[in-house]
Order: structure tokens, then sequence, then C-alpha cells
């Protein structure tokens, strides 16, 4: 394939953008019928289950020297996230969830910097503080809240950005020698069981009882598998051959379409929304801008040197 050119990861920053863009509507709708918990841990098995045979293929790449990284690509860079998404979203509306899911890229550099020892100009600083004050301001604008508070299940995501950033530093100074096929599914075989595993404890009587739950149930599914499975194993590829910092911006498009489906819903986007999403746009952007540099009049100096 093309992952070596541009165009091409911009392809697949695309169509992760309109992935996870449409995801946080597929959580809504599970949740007319599931329980925020029921949701994830469905979400979690279910790509686990599609990703399993090429788990099984991929054991015997399976190293000790991996593991941590890879449980730390399935637990913290999916499994735990999952969780946290579901249970902000009993709370918040889509768009907003969508908003405050592009800190990403502002962690991702962050954690790069405090445990990888990522280079940085001043420059990046300034867009991890407006892209901060932004967060900020969507964070204590939610519903019914007084002047100074903050609605602490959008911290849930905040938090899920966190752990994102921690997983693409991760992957992409530990996994690099791995594929993203390979990445993926072998962080998935150690998430699926523990799925298992929590929706075996939980109730299902409730969820029976709701008429159109096979419906809702379809719309994790498309979560879990396309959502999930095959988002990740596009994002875990594009890590690998791109920088974690480019990688991440991807969430810059993603609440397009974040909003996109959350109109369609009926959700009430303010402009102090808008105002917030832009200065998290800008801090996101600045902290991925790159000065570029022509040598040209240098070379040519050194040229005419010998002379």
């Amino acid at each position: 394939m093309h992952w070596n050119k541009a165009w091409f990861q911009f392809l697949i920053l695309l169509l992760l953008a309109f992935i996870w863009g449409s995801s946080f509507i597929l959580m809504k709708i599970g949740l007319k019928s599931f329980s925020s918990e029921q949701a994830a841990g469905i979400r979690m098995l279910l790509a686990s289950l599609v990703l399993l045979p090429y788990s099984i293929r991929n054991l015997k790449f399976l190293k000790k020297k991996d593991l941590k990284s890879l449980l730390i690509a399935g637990f913290i860079g999916s499994f735990i996230p999952a969780f946290l998404f579901t249970k902000a979203q009993t709370q918040i509306d889509s768009a907003l969830a969508g908003m405050l899911n592009s800190l990403t890229p502002i962690f991702t550099l962050a954690i790069g910097i405090l445990l990888h020892k990522t280079k940085f100009k001043w420059l990046q600083v300034t867009g991890l503080v407006i892209g901060l004050i932004g967060a900020l301001g969507l964070i204590t604008s939610g519903k019914e809240l007084a002047l100074g508070n903050v609605n602490s299940y959008a911290l849930l995501i905040v938090l899920a950005t966190v752990f994102y950033g921690i997983n693409i530093n991760e992957i992409k100074s530990k996994l690099s020698h791995l594929t993203g096929i390979q990445i993926t599914s072998l962080a998935f075989f150690f998430t699926g069981p523990a799925a298992l595993i929590y929706l075996a404890t939980t109730d299902f009587e409730p969820v029976l009882q709701s008429p159109n739950w096979p419906i809702h149930f379809l719309a994790l599914a498309a979560l879990g598998i396309i959502g999930t499975a095959l988002a990740m194993l596009l994002m875990n590829s594009l890590i690998r051959y791109s920088s974690a910092i480019y990688a991440s911006s991807v969430t810059y498009i993603i609440p397009v379409f974040a909003i996109f489906w959350g109109v369609i819903d009926g959700e009430t986007i303010t402009i102090l929304h808008l105002t917030c999403m832009a200065c998290i746009l800008l801090g996101v952007y600045l902290t991925n801008k790159r000065k570029k540099y022509k040598p040209l009049l240098k070379m040519q100096f050194k040229y005419h040197s010998h002379f």
C-alpha cells in the first residue's frame, strides 16, 4: 500500500475522522437500551471477536519485551477510554464529546515531551495553553451549570484523551517494529476476555424489556466492528508510518463530523461552544506547526566561498 505517501496518510486521517466522528452518535443510540458500562463492554467484546482470527495468527509475534506496551495499547488506548466515553455521553451531547476529543494531540505532545523527551518549540507550548483554555470553556459550559462549576462528565473525556496521548506515544516509541494489524490484534487479544467477564456480571433484563434493543445493539455492533476494530487498525498503522502528533491530529477533523451528526439528532450548538472549539483547534494547530527553513542561500554562500 501507500502508507509512506503523504496524500495516503491524509486520506486515512479523513476516513478515521468520519468513522470516529460518527461514533458519538452510535454511542448515543446504543445508550437508549444499554447502560453505559454494557455499551462499552459490548463495543470492546465485538471488536476483539472480529480481530480474534488475526490475534491467533499473530501470537507468534508476541514477545515478552512488547507485552507491557501491548497491554497499554489495549487497555489505556481502547478499553478504559471506551467506558469513559459512554459514561460521559449519558450527560453530555455527542457534539461536545467530539469537540473535547480534539485535546488528544495536545496531550500527545505534552506526554511526548515529559515521558519520551520529544523536542518542542515555544509555539507548541502556546498551542497547549490556548487549547486547554478552549477545553476549560467547553467543560464549564455544560447544561445547568453555574459559572465556575465543572461538568465532571466532560472531564471523563479529557481523561480519555490523556490516555490516548499515552497510547500513541507508547506505540510510536516501543511498537514501531510491528505492523498495524499485529499491534491491534495482539492488544485486543487481552481486552476481549476482560470485556466478556465484565459483561457477565451485568444485568441484561432491563435491556430485553426495551422494544428497540436489537436496533440499539446494531449501533453498538457498528461501533465495535467499524469504530473500534477497523479504526484502531488504521490508526495504529498510521502511527507507525507518521509522527505521533500527525496521527493524533485526526481529532482536528472529528468535531466537524460530530457536530454534523449532533445537529441532525436535534442537539443545540451555541456560539460559546463554537468559540471554545475554535480555541481548541487553534491550539492543536499550533502544537503541530513546524517552521520550514530554506537552506538555499546558505548553500549558495558555501558554494561561492570555494572561489
